[in-house]
């Protein structure tokens, strides 16, 4: 029986996608691990592996289709032996086609808005396909997706454990082997954890119609929102309006840092062309105190899970990156047990692929706190916004050198100005005091931060 491809999902959050590119065509044949296709997100481009062989038999959703639901049929796949002809028709698509497609050569699809959709099953066939590495969704008894790992659903399938009735323990809920083994070990499927009520509709501002009767017709350039601009746009609105934010600022000696970073540099290996293999940033460091800070702060490292606070046991640091059209957060894992100079290689490689577009979910997803550093433009501070999961970001200013009050005398000082942002409802006023005390302590004797 011929088998439809649907669209995977590539994060535990994502309802739609655009199928940026086919790599097979119409009649190729295909086996186990062959990359497909791409499939790209607001924030990343992955590939599709397919996990069975077969033939290609057809494409639904011609490249650059926009808006693609998860577990829309997208191609179907024929296996060894049956007729191509006979593969069945595809159901109607709701995803907008490019209508570069509909003139019959490829081009730019339409933008479209990003509206949540219901995840649709085909009662045809099962997928055959998924992304490397991602999470495929499965239907829980509420009609919900449940997300789990691929070794998950495989481990509870042959323990015969219902995915619905586990309670998932990876990022943002997924089921991951662990917690298959320990309801298999319990004697069950635990219960699924209960979730607070939802949070009342989002409040807007004027719709679009009103903003542009505000301004001459021929007086701007309108530019259409993609998908990161979206969700952007949505995270940011749902942060602060549901995160109660308050904010602590302090300035921060970094005369003593500087020589550190400069030491640092100093005694980098050299390439073949006689220059440093690598050099460490201010931000680097920033990233190691911070993380360092936490580490000493536990009861500020924690996320804020609605029924729960979760107090993390390893040190995970966001790294929030400029790229064209928006932002990313990728994270530096146990950032406080590693060296500054593998935080430094580790940053500059998440940021490359960051703006490629080529970042796995679990690269960006996850992590308690953040550093957003807006210094090297000359800003001398801001406050930025919390990006959920996280319950606080270190905002960091531009190293300015300022007169200062030094045992009753005037001198001159190399200060830098750091704002931290938290969320009230995972951390307190003293908590998040204690962990900016921290965070300075440590930037104004570095050494400490090699220990």
């Amino acid at each position: 029986m011929p088998t439809n491809v649907l669209m995977p999902a590539l994060s535990p959050t994502m309802e739609k996608g655009k199928l940026s590119r086919w790599l097979k065509k119409e009649g190729d044949a295909v086996r186990s691990g062959d990359v497909i296709a791409e499939i790209e997100t607001d924030k990343a481009t992955m590939e599709v592996e397919a996990v069975d062989e077969g033939v290609l038999a057809k494409i639904l959703v011609a490249e650059g289709t926009e808006d693609v639901p998860v577990n829309d049929v997208i191609a179907i796949i024929a296996e060894e032996g049956e007729d191509v002809a006979a593969a069945p028709k595809a159901p109607e698509q709701k995803a907008k086609a490019p209508e570069s497609a509909k003139a019959g050569e490829q081009g730019k699809a339409e933008k479209q808005a990003d509206q949540p959709a219901a995840a649709k099953q085909s009662a045809a066939a099962p997928t055959r396909t998924a992304p490397a590495g991602a999470d495929q969704p499965a239907p829980g008894h509420d009609g919900k997706r449940v997300f789990a790992s691929p070794l998950a659903r495989r481990l509870a399938k042959e323990a015969g454990l219902d995915l619905a009735g586990l309670t998932g323990s990876g990022p943002r809920g997924r089921i991951v082997e662990r917690d298959v083994l320990e309801a298999k070990q319990a004697g069950g499927a635990r219960p699924a954890a209960s979730t607070t009520a939802a949070a009342p509709a989002l409040a807007g501002g004027p719709d679009g119609a009103a903003v542009r009767a505000m301004f001459a017709p021929d007086s701007f350039e309108e530019i259409p929102l993609d998908g990161m601009r979206k969700t952007i746009a949505r995270r940011l609105v749902e942060s602060k309006q549901s995160v109660p934010h308050f904010y602590l600022t302090v300035d921060c000696e970094i005369d003593a840092l500087l020589a550190l970073r400069a030491d640092i540099n100093g005694a980098a290996p050299k390439g073949e062309d006689g220059k440093p293999a690598w050099k460490v940033s201010v931000n680097d460091l920033v990233v190691k105190a911070f993380a360092a800070a936490l580490r000493r702060t536990p009861d500020a490292n924690v996320s804020f899970a609605g029924d729960a606070i979760l107090r993390h046991k390893t040190v995970d640091v966001g790294v929030a990156v400029s790229i064209p059209g928006g932002l990313l957060t990728p994270v530096i894992r146990n950032a406080d047990a590693k060296s500054i100079s593998v935080i430094s290689q580790e940053v500059r490689d998440l940021a490359a692929r960051a703006q490629n577009r080529r970042l796995k979910p679990e690269e960006y997803t996850g992590g308690a706190a953040a550093v957003s550093n807006l210094g090297m433009y000359g800003v001398r501070e801001f406050a930025a916004v919390i990006n959920p999961p996280h319950a606080t970001i270190l905002a960091v200013g531009e190293g300015q050198q300022r007169v200062i009050v030094r045992d009753g005398q005037p001198a001159v000082a190399t200060m830098m100005t750091v704002t931290l942002s938290v969320d009230h409802r995972a951390v307190d006023g003293v908590l998040g005091a204690q962990l900016l005390q921290a965070f300075r302590a440590l930037v104004e004797k570095p050494a400490a931060i090699l220990a």
